[in-house]
């Protein structure tokens, strides 16, 4: 039994991870190589992650710096800038390009609160699938007799607390995205 459980409980931490990864690509005020996650450049005939080419680096609170590897790529990862959704301008100095993060007006700020409260409510969701699938398991173990009428009650109260768990974790990353956003 506690295999099944430790297994749930992975699936149900993955699903936490990907919101935390999804939320780390939402711009804040604050400069991040993690805004450049999602970000996949044309080079060398296929698509890549950004960080297969170049290095990010934050030498201030607002500013990015890209160092590319290949002076042939610069061109192309301008290009995967300025058609991401990020909202960056490339400044381009040889091999350097530097990406200034602009403060957020307040507008902006509650348009990011309620795209990152979407993504959380993904993650739940995604967590509460996770929960189904295992209640329908439990219910066919039930059914074939694998396990007791109690065995199956007390599994399924494990079962809830795990995802209330989960959905707590969620909730307390949506608590601290939504400070770092909101910070002036």
């Amino acid at each position: 039994m506690s295999d099944y459980f430790k297994d749930i409980e992975s699936r149900m931490t993955k699903c936490v991870d990907a919101t935390q990864a999804d939320f780390a690509a939402i711009r804040t005020g604050r400069a991040t190589p993690a805004l450049l996650d999602r970000l996949h450049v044309e080079a060398y005939g296929q698509a890549v992650p950004l960080n297969q080419v170049a290095g990010v680096s934050t030498p201030d609170s607002r500013t990015l710096v890209i160092s590319a590897w290949d002076k042939s790529t610069v061109a192309e990862i301008r290009k995967a800038i300025e058609k991401s959704d990020l909202g960056l301008t490339p400044n381009i100095d040889g091999t350097t390009i530097r990406l200034i993060v602009p403060p957020l007006n307040e507008e902006r700020r509650k348009d990011l609160v309620k795209v990152m409260k979407k993504k959380a409510e993904d993650g739940k969701i995604a967590v509460r699938n996770v929960r189904h699938k295992a209640h329908d398991d439990l219910k066919a173990q039930l059914k074939n007799g694998e396990i007791t009428e109690d065995d199956n009650k007390r599994m399924q109260d494990q079962l809830q607390k795990l995802t209330d768990r989960f959905i707590k974790d969620i909730d307390s990353l949506v608590a601290s995205k939504e400070k770092e956003i909101m910070e002036v």
